[in-house]
């Protein structure tokens, strides 16, 4: 069972203290609201308390020969109670809703900004649906019953010994008789709130799962068609949203139950108050028609406080998986960070002169090795092409100049330091990167390209894109550089994606680029285009380009066939072919599937 499942099946785990202090922080800077909250829920319990007691008195002073003197006055008394109740229950709307949303605001800011600084490894164990539970129902939880539990602890606590203490000064024996259903009351309470907050975790646990087939539904829609998959998918569907609602009907009929029974308890004592008041109502016993009543109505009202703690408990109980959730990933150490002695390279690494891996070797985490004392130098200006089948090393090798994960053995250096002892920021600010699948944020061209520096102006924005070879499809769009891109970039051909994705890069003017499959998805055409502005750009720079198809990398200063971690060829195109080697039987097989193609090609255009 995965740690997601663990937390999200402690329902009756005991409260960890340790941890609600440390999560507890978040609440600090709300001290003010959440005091007036506390003081709003004692005030509007005495408000509470003190409406039967005037209701007894106005009953009182009817029923009396020489009654009805004060009726007026008790009325505008009540009046003003209810009043004052208004007023305590927009005061604390107001200040649990801003302790709650700040308190929300804060926490998703902190985990928003402790994941940039995560490393890659933390996001490959981890799936994005695990993560956004965590930023958005995790955070919103835990956050939102901090300031109502403490609301209903005051007003709860304040309400009940405020009825209890009343009813002792009235008839302290008429009482104790009404407060026995309060025993019953509590047991009642916490065993059907536990039923209930389990219930209603299952339900949330397989809404989000309905959620998640919802999505992958939507998002797999071409390869369900394509596979012809819709009755088996609709099969699975269907499993998920019976077992919702079998969960949902479970939780729905427990609730049916507890309702009924705490208002029949509610009625117990009521007719407790009735049977026992009424046989002793009467001058000489010393109980009131007044007196009666006000017992009747304390004893409805005995079992809402009871209730309402004891559902905050164990919502409170059950939030504590949200906090648990949200504090591990708070707690995340990021595994590559600078050293203390880590320096800026803007003095004497202006310029990048040479990368060098010295023995380098790097297993992903429970892993094989996948490079093993692997050694290579690169110059100033030089483009150094990878190639190679899939799971050779190729992409970790990138991976690792970028430092978006540090070698388990061996070093790598810049200007012959080694680049732990350079600022992570500086280092990755100067590399440039085009991935096989670009991602596009939903926004204009403009400021997708804008996002490689921020603060660019307009024209050096056009000039990028002319550089790369962008400008004349953007051109040709019916709002130009402002073209919302879409989802993902989706309103865009893949190559053109690519082109701006190039374009971004480029206005970065990092030191070092990395092509990562940049023309693997594209059409032989805007493979051409690419190329052509990727060999633009490069001139000068250090360049990694990794790629399948070899027509990509025939510029390439060298060319490095890589198989399990290690170099097997190293040479320029057409040395490598002269070998007659590993490169050489790449290339004639590309060649001749290449060739294929275009001969299949021009047959269906004949027919």
């Amino acid at each position: 069972m995965s740690e997601a499942e663990l937390l999200e099946d402690k329902v009756d785990a005991s409260l960890d203290f340790a941890l609600w202090a440390r999560v507890l922080r978040f609440a600090r800077p709300y001290r003010r609201a959440l005091t007036w909250l506390a003081l709003a829920g004692i005030v509007l319990a005495m408000a509470d308390v003190c409406l039967p007691l005037i209701t007894k008195w106005i009953i009182d002073d009817a029923t009396t020969p020489e009654g009805g003197e004060r009726i007026l006055a008790l009325s505008l008394l009540y009046l003003g109670l209810v009043g004052v109740i208004s007023a305590m229950i927009w005061i604390f709307i107001i200040f649990a809703g801003r302790a709650a949303t700040g308190m929300a605001y804060d926490i998703r800011r902190a985990a928003f900004a402790h994941l940039q600084a995560l490393s890659f490894s933390f996001y490959d164990e981890r799936p994005v649906g695990w993560l956004m539970a965590r930023l958005t129902s995790d955070c919103s939880r835990f956050s939102s019953i901090i300031p109502w539990c403490l609301l209903d602890l005051f007003w709860g606590s304040s309400f009940l010994i405020g009825i209890c203490v009343v009813m002792l000064l009235l008839d302290w024996r008429l009482a104790l008789l009404v407060m026995t259903i309060i025993p019953l009351l509590a047991v009642i309470s916490l065993v059907f709130q536990k039923k209930l907050i389990r219930s209603q975790r299952l339900v949330r646990k397989t809404n989000s799962q309905l959620t998640a087939s919802f999505n992958e539904g939507i998002m797999g829609v071409r390869t369900t068609k394509a596979l012809v998959r819709e009755e088996q998918n609709l099969s699975e569907f269907q499993g998920l949203s019976t077992r919702m609602y079998d969960y949902s009907v479970r939780n729905m009929l427990q609730a049916a139950v507890y309702l009924p029974l705490v208002m029949t308890l509610g009625g117990l004592g009521i007719g407790l108050a009735l049977w026992r008041g009424g046989l002793d109502l009467g001058p000489e016993a010393g109980i009131s028609l007044g007196t009666l009543v006000a017992f009747m109505q304390y004893a409805a009202l005995l079992y809402i406080p009871i209730q309402e703690m004891a559902a905050r408990f164990t919502e409170f109980q059950a939030a504590q998986a949200s906090a648990e959730r949200v504090q591990t990933l708070l707690d995340a150490i990021p595994e590559i960070t600078d050293t203390p002695e880590a320096i800026s390279g803007d003095g004497d690494l202006r310029r990048i002169e040479t990368i060098e891996f010295r023995q380098v070797s790097f297993a992903y985490r429970g892993g094989e090795k996948v490079l093993d004392r692997f050694d290579l130098r690169v110059e100033a200006g030089e483009c150094i092409a990878l190639v190679g089948p899939t799971g050779s090393g190729k992409s970790t090798i990138v991976s690792l100049v970028s430092r978006f994960y540090e070698p388990t053995g061996g070093s790598i250096a810049l200007n012959g330091r080694d680049y732990r002892y350079l600022r992570l920021d500086w280092l990755q600010s100067n590399m440039g990167i085009v991935q096989q699948t670009p991602h596009l944020f939903r926004t204009s061209i403009r400021e997708n390209i804008r996002y490689g520096r921020l603060e660019a102006s307009d024209e050096e924005v056009r000039a990028a894109a002319i550089q790369v070879n962008a400008e004349e499809f953007i051109a040709g769009l019916e709002k130009g550089y402002d073209t919302d891109v879409g989802e993902s970039g989706n309103a865009l051909s893949t190559g053109q994606k690519q082109l701006v994705s190039l374009a971004r890069a480029v206005l970065a003017d990092p030191q070092i680029f990395i092509l990562d499959e940049a023309t693997s998805s594209v059409d032989t055409e805007t493979e051409q285009l690419i190329q052509a502005g990727i060999e633009r750009v490069l001139e000068g720079r250090i360049s990694f380009i990794i790629a399948h198809r070899l027509s990509t990398v025939r510029r390439a200063d060298r060319i490095l066939v890589i198989d399990h971690g290690r170099i097997l060829e190293e040479g320029d195109h057409e040395e490598l072919l002269r070998r007659r080697g590993h490169y050489h039987s790449l290339y004639l097989r590309q060649f001749a599937d290449e060739a294929r193609e275009r001969l299949l090609t021009a047959r269906q255009e004949l027919q």
